[in-house]
């Protein structure tokens, strides 16, 4: 098998899905030289969570770091991708007995739910038992292959446990093509000051 660079990033599309409530994806024309302008140009809206996108800890802690203030050494780096295509929601028990490293990436069902349809409610997130035992290990980013790491409609807890440690969440991963394994990760959010969160590419080595 011949190792690449990956894209795990979610295309960026009207069509694409969205957190129910969130504006939708828009890519429109604010100049074109079709109709007589010297250059392309256009115009994109979204909300700061839209695809593949990070969480700072401010994102739901009032007193954390905004996106500017997270330490970029954890967007480069080794991380383990943990295979779970069985489990409705991601526990503790389900986690290797052995140290967590510095970056976990969950793949699970989720993986294989179109991001260009209908918001799916009963996607795969993680219990709030898993959460406290990342913050136990010192992992410092944690990603998976939804729009979420919490469940829909109970998204506080999980939310809080992690951000509120510092660990940095990456959501909207797409892990169909990758084997559970250790590889090198690559995610770049958008560098806007003052942020809750922001789009991302990512990338794996595998």
């Amino acid at each position: 098998m011949q190792y690449k660079w990956r894209d795990v990033s979610i295309p960026m599309r009207p069509e694409m899905t969205v957190w129910p409530g969130d504006p939708r994806f828009s890519f429109e024309p604010a100049s074109r030289m079709a109709d007589g302008a010297a250059c392309n140009v256009s115009r994109i809206a979204m909300s700061s969570h839209t695809g593949t996108h990070c969480d700072a800890p401010w994102h739901f802690v009032d007193d954390g770091a905004t996106l500017d203030q997270v330490d970029p050494s954890v967007f480069i780096g080794e991380a383990l991708v943990i295979e779970l295509p069985d489990v409705d929601i991601i526990r503790a028990e389900h986690l290797p007995e052995s140290k967590l490293p510095s970056r976990v990436l969950f793949k699970t069902r989720n993986s294989t739910i179109p991001m260009d349809g209908s918001f799916d409610r009963e996607f795969v997130a993680l219990h709030t038992d898993a959460a406290e035992r990342l913050v136990t290990d010192n992992v410092k980013l944690v990603g998976i292959d939804y729009l979420s790491i919490a469940p829909f409609g109970d998204g506080v807890p999980v939310h809080r446990i992690l951000l509120g440690a510092g660990v940095f969440v990456v959501e909207g991963l797409r892990l169909a093509d990758v084997a559970p394994g250790v590889y090198d990760f690559i995610v770049l959010p958008l560098p806007i000051v003052g942020a809750d969160g922001a789009p991302c590419r990512a990338f794996i080595f595998a």
